[in-house]
């Protein structure tokens, strides 16, 4: 299978947009934008999301105890480009707030999900990270950020 192909059909598949953040050993703050979350429990609760096997943050986020899954709101596209850059500071004037574990909670999202860093499984050429939601907020009548089609939406195109 041509995966330019399996990409762009993946991409026809309309999400919201995270940011997940944790801290390091180090204290050193970790953050990245993924649209790769999904719900995967309620009595646990659990959720999922996938980081690539080559992200530089990856082990902060295997040997940590901790990390924090944010929904980005339709007014924060700008903070979903910064946390997808590289070789910058992603929290360089980003208002945030220490969560569970140590794990960075951004201010203005629409909800948050707070886990502790519970299982792994390495698939293809990413790793599944299963996090069992400590705390979790939410944003009643908030509109989230969308992604679809290689684009951000503040609603989804008709």
């Amino acid at each position: 299978m041509d995966s330019q192909h399996f990409r762009a059909a993946l991409g026809m598949f309309a999400t919201g947009v995270t940011v997940i953040t944790a801290r390091s050993a180090d204290g050193s703050l970790v953050g990245l934008t993924a649209n790769s979350f999904n719900s995967v429990s309620l009595a646990p609760p659990l959720v999922l999301w996938s980081l690539a096997r080559r992200a530089g943050s990856l082990p902060v986020f295997t040997h940590g105890s901790h990390y924090a899954i944010n929904i980005l709101a339709a007014d924060q596209k700008e903070l979903a480009q910064r946390f997808a850059t590289r070789d910058i500071d992603r929290f360089a004037g980003v208002a945030w707030r220490e969560g569970a574990g140590g794990a960075p909670v951004l201010d203005g999202t629409v909800a948050v999900f707070e886990c502790a860093n519970r299982s792994r499984y390495e698939e293809g050429d990413h790793v599944i990270f299963v996090g069992e939601v400590e705390r979790c907020t939410a944003q009643p009548g908030a509109q989230p950020l969308i992604f679809h089609g290689g684009r951000y939406f503040t609603e989804l195109p008709l």
